[in-house]
């Protein structure tokens, strides 16, 4: 696509490419279900395919889901109109920055910040090379980015920074929008636009130790190091004497991801439900993942959502997923103070905030809303009216306005130059412009190749 202008076409349908190196499958976690959800949506309008480097099982609803290697990156990336990709791609591909496409990156999870406290328990090299690699692929992607997403406000200023650092603000990007509204866009993670429907009992009267009645607290997802469910355990505890029928239950324990070890935080919680004589009494976990078709019956089957984690700096750049389908499922929510989500928890009266690490203040709050049904209805018809602003539909308006008419970025030109090099390249570049010829010619027919050799001579 050229700099600052779309094709001839714009209105008609592109050809998308989604990627992700998350599993595709029955159960998912938060990056492939944002995928899964993208490339739903998009597929309305658009050719559009979803490829990962993972495990794909699950086949596409109007859309083609599949695996691919290595090996077949280039001509999936070469069939496309438009890429937008997730996670540690951009830096494996060094030729993604001379590719003539337009490049959305998702930014929805800080990586390089959550990195900081995955290995936190392991030697300092380890966590150096961590952050190191993080840091390859994010500079490899705001190098080449025509469109950069993120989760929240917050993010934006985090990713603004980020981006003028790498001297991506400049006269350029500036002039052609100083509010850089289309260079980083906001698209959070979404619910679906149908509520949700129970399929049958999944934790009242079904796990043992949980009967019909008993009143239960959803840790909605897994348990990973930037959480606090220790604080939470201990305000179940104190909680416990005062409501005899509260029941805390984890909703999944292992990632889905086979290649996602299990946490330290996992380790000390199950410690902690069993120091306190809590597991399987007060306490429980789901060991496995539940499909992403079926949460909704766990969700139906629950009192009200928790999310606890520490004042990190990672708390303050986060977006919590696991919120999203508390909104959707119409629960009220009790959360840590902190994170992006607090002050709409707070000010709209979707349950209670409080302080971290406090489990006096997290026990009174829970125990307020399990034990007042009046306050705890009035929630959650608030919940259900928030939820309706977080529609996937709704939240990926920016992408689809980006797929609709695809523009590389206002300095797309400066980005080949700075990438590639122009000394002594005039051979070798002509032999590449040839055999993309080829390649577009015989995967795409003459239209096509005749809009991907127009956009690379408009961005030189």
């Amino acid at each position: 696509m050229s700099a600052g202008a779309g094709p001839s076409g714009a209105g008609v349908g592109h050809r998308v490419l989604v990627v992700t190196l998350d599993r595709l499958a029955e159960q998912m976690a938060g990056p492939a279900i944002r995928a899964w959800e993208i490339s739903s949506f998009l597929a309305g309008e658009h050719d559009v395919r979803l490829v990962t480097f993972g495990e794909c099982s699950r086949d596409g609803d109007g859309f083609e889901s599949r695996r691919i290697g290595v090996a077949d990156f280039r001509a999936e990336v070469e069939w496309a109109d438009v890429v937008i990709l997730q996670g540690y791609i951009a830096a494996t591909f060094p030729w993604l920055q001379e590719a003539d496409v337009v490049l959305v990156v998702d930014l929805y999870d800080p990586f390089h910040i959550e990195s900081l406290e995955v290995l936190r328990d392991k030697a300092l090299p380890a966590r150096d090379a961590s952050l190191a690699s993080a840091l390859r692929e994010l500079d490899a992607q705001i190098r080449r980015g025509d469109v950069f997403l993120c989760a929240s406000a917050r993010q934006r200023d985090l990713w603004i920074g980020h981006l003028a650092a790498a001297g991506r603000i400049n006269p350029l990007t500036y002039d052609a929008d100083p509010s850089l509204g289309e260079l980083v866009r906001i698209v959070p993670f979404g619910v679906a636009d149908t509520s949700p429907e129970r399929t049958a009992p999944a934790i009242k009267g079904v796990v043992p130790g949980i009967a019909a009645d008993d009143l239960v607290i959803l840790w909605g997802g897994g348990v990973y190091n930037w959480f606090d469910p220790l604080t939470l355990v201990r305000a179940v505890d104190l909680l416990k004497e005062r409501e005899p029928r509260v029941r805390l239950y984890f909703l999944g324990m292992r990632h889905p991801n086979p290649d996602v070890p299990e946490m330290r935080m996992a380790v000390r919680l199950r410690e902690l439900a069993t120091e306190r004589g809590l597991l399987g009494t007060h306490v429980f976990f789901n060991e496995d993942w539940v499909s992403y078709e079926r949460r909704a019956d766990y969700l139906l089957d629950a009192d009200l959502g928790v999310s606890c984690h520490f004042p990190h700096v990672e708390t303050e750049f986060s977006f919590r997923t696991r919120i999203l389908d508390y909104l959707w499922a119409g629960l009220p929510i009790v959360s840590t103070d902190g994170d992006a989500f607090a002050p709409l928890i707070r000010q709209e009266g979707l349950g209670r905030v409080v302080p971290a690490e406090d489990e006096h203040a997290l026990a009174t709050a829970i125990g307020d809303l399990l034990s007042d049904d009046d306050a705890r209805s009035a929630a959650g018809v608030q919940v259900r009216r928030v939820a309706q602003g977080f529609t996937w539909p709704r939240v990926l308006g920016p992408l689809a306005e980006i797929c609709a008419d695809p523009r590389r970025a206002a300095d797309a030109s400066r980005i080949t130059a700075v990438s590639t090099g122009e000394a002594g390249r005039a051979p070798r570049r002509l032999r590449d412009d040839l055999a993309a010829a080829v390649r577009h010619l015989r995967g795409g027919g003459l239209r096509h190749t005749a809009r991907k050799v127009r956009d690379r001579l408009r961005v030189r």
